[in-house]
């Protein structure tokens, strides 16, 4: 929505007269209601203010009561909601969600079961004089204190008089200060859709609209964007954008964010691309949960997409008898690039493209997805970290952006936090890969490797368990999964990550035996047998773990890792090994049979993690 030219002079002064402790919003969806005040201004001691603003002169104002406003615009006389009203509704909805949070509210003493902070509203006349609007009949029906006029809002305007008017909003003080913790909370409930997890978006389903709505069930500890995150995602405009972003850092959020954004606000259809199969299935279920957005939303894995174009305009696919393993994927892409050369497969056909672990693409694949975005959008999202580039493309020479029509120059964000990942995870896993992760710098048309920087967030120390036998370790692992599943834990929240196939096919069987659940994501290499919600341990490789979480993970086999009989090199494994390890929300269990090279590694960091 573009802002009225009050609108901007108000977030010019807004930015201009506060300080850095203050948080704006303008014109964000508020709760499952999807109100929309113009501002929100939330502080930590001062309280949360509810902002609208009216550009409307004296001479507009055909007629005023303390409900309805009518006034003569271009398109004829309307009726309209009295702003106060309108903005004390929005604040009396706020006040109403954040007070179902125990930790939001008083404790004891005069205001006690009250919001932890005071909260106001008030209108903004912005071609109003204070002069004009206090010999006008305006007064009737409007409180003076709280109105902010013209004249209170110039340029020149002191700061501590145009904050002392927003104070002024609020009738009462408290004298406390929010702590970090609390303000996120706060951020968390009026704005869901910053939420990181679809558990915790699911809680939107207890709310209802009635007066007996139960205490909604938060949990203890919130996740949500961090403040540069929700920035990011809500001033993203059209225009090519790259992030580079450490894994677990909130990429995929941003995507998801970015994605749900567009389907309310543009009938182009939409296409988010990744390059492995399970990841695919995930981003599916995270963007897809409108059902009436499905239609405009495509989720596809890359090589499924070329597949499909090639269908949809009747052009032939290579014959598997001709061209094998990787001749065919290879030539499935070919085909896709020369088709759309000769304009036999339209270009610009999508509003947006976002592209998910671009780090995996190849500077053709890029080159083709930059030219599927229409130009009247130029809407293309491109996530990327070099760490996690495990298909052998390390960039021989010096790759840019711009060289595959990729428009990045000053427009890359970069995230160094890690807050899938507890302070004992990351640290074991980059602490063992670090050798072959050295940090990178460029400027913002080249790829960059950044070095993840952990948000702190503790947990158990990760374990490497030795056994005399695999067969040991997969009956290691079947009890383990049975005792985490008895202390309460999903057993969808479970993954095993395993290395090579002999390792996949031991623990499907035994578990199967078990009558423990498991789905092997990877038994047919369909990105449709993956069902995240689906109570079972998820079986799946290493390679297709890539943009995947869960609460506990366990890594089986690392004593024949780095794979002596395979193409990928030590320092290809040690990254390898780095991603699955990162995949582990809460906990991380590895076990090995035997010595290796990695081992040795392991138990030497694991030596040093506190």
């Amino acid at each position: 929505m573009r802002m009225t030219s009050g609108e901007r002079r108000l977030a010019q002064r807004l930015e201009e007269k506060l300080e850095d402790d203050y948080l704006l919003w303008y014109d964000v969806p508020v709760g499952k209601k999807q109100l929309h005040p113009d501002f929100i201004v939330l502080h930590p001691s001062r309280g949360l203010f509810i902002l609208e603003v009216k550009d409307w002169k004296l001479d507009t104002i055909q007629n005023i009561n303390p409900s309805t406003v009518t006034i003569i615009t271009e398109d004829g006389i309307k009726e309209v909601k009295h702003p106060l009203q309108q903005a004390r509704d929005y604040a009396l909805a706020v006040n109403k969600m954040l007070e179902k949070d125990s930790l939001l509210v008083q404790q004891e003493g005069k205001y006690q079961g009250k919001l932890v902070i005071p909260y106001g509203y008030g209108a903004v006349f912005t071609n109003i004089t204070r002069k004009a609007f206090n010999e006008s009949e305006l007064t009737a029906v409007f409180e003076e204190h709280l109105v902010i006029c013209k004249d209170e809002m110039y340029e020149n305007i002191d700061a501590g008089e145009f904050q002392q008017r927003i104070w002024d909003l609020s009738a009462y003080q408290f004298g406390k200060t929010l702590t970090s913790s609390q303000i996120d909370r706060i951020r968390w409930h009026i704005f869901p859709e910053l939420r990181i997890s679809a558990k915790q978006l699911s809680l939107l389903d207890l709310e209802t609209d009635t007066e007996e709505t139960p205490q909604l069930q938060i949990p203890d500890i919130l996740k949500i964007m961090d403040l540069q995150q929700e920035q990011l995602a809500r001033s993203l405009g059209d225009g090519h954008r790259v992030i580079h972003g450490v894994a677990g850092s909130g990429k995929t959020m941003i995507l998801a964010y970015r994605c749900q954004h567009l389907a309310q606000v543009s009938n182009k259809p939409i296409l988010v691309l990744c390059f492995n199969v399970s990841l695919a299935a995930k981003l599916r279920q995270v963007v897809q949960e409108d059902p009436h957005k499905i239609s405009r939303i495509k989720v596809r894995h890359f090589h499924g997409w070329c597949m499909d174009l090639l269908k949809k305009y009747d052009i032939p696919r290579p014959d598997s008898r001709e061209y094998q393993g990787e001749a065919y994927i290879e030539e499935l892409v070919q085909r896709v690039i020369t088709a759309v050369d000769a304009k036999l497969i339209p270009a610009g056909t999508y509003g947006a493209v976002m592209l998910d672990e671009g780090h995996d693409f190849k500077p053709e694949w890029l080159k083709l997805i930059a030219q599927m975005v229409n130009s009247e959008t130029n809407s293309l999202l491109i996530l990327y970290d070099d760490a996690q580039n495990l298909y052998g493309e390390q960039r021989t020479k010096k790759f840019s952006f711009k060289s595959v029509g990729i428009q990045a120059q000053g427009r890359t964000t970069i995230f160094k936090l890690n807050y899938r990942n507890t302070a004992q995870v990351l640290g074991v896993a980059y602490e063992f890969a670090k050798e072959v992760m050295t940090p990178t710098t460029g400027d913002d048309d080249q790829v960059v490797l950044v070095e993840p920087a952990s948000a702190g967030r503790q947990g158990p120390k990760p374990d490497l368990i030795r056994l005399p036998s695999f067969k040991h370790e997969v009956d290691y692992l079947a009890g383990r999964v049975q005792q985490l599943h008895e202390r309460d834990i999903p057993w969808n929240e479970i993954a095993i990550i395993y290395r090579s196939n002999f390792m996949g096919e031991n623990i499907y069987n035994s578990f199967q035996q078990a009558q423990i659940p498991i789905e092997w994501v990877n038994a047919n290499s369909d990105s449709r047998n993956y069902h995240p919600n689906e109570q079972s341990i998820k079986l799946i490789t290493m390679y297709s773990s890539k943009g995947l979480e869960f609460p506990v993970v366990l890594i089986p086999g690392i004593g024949y890792m780095p794979d002596q009989y395979g193409h990928a090199t030590p320092e290809e494994e040690a990254r390898l090994l780095y991603v699955a390890m990162t995949r582990a929300i809460e906990q991380l269990i590895m076990t090995c049979d035997r010595p290796s090279e990695f081992t040795s590694r392991l138990e030497t960091v694991l030596g040093k993690v506190i």
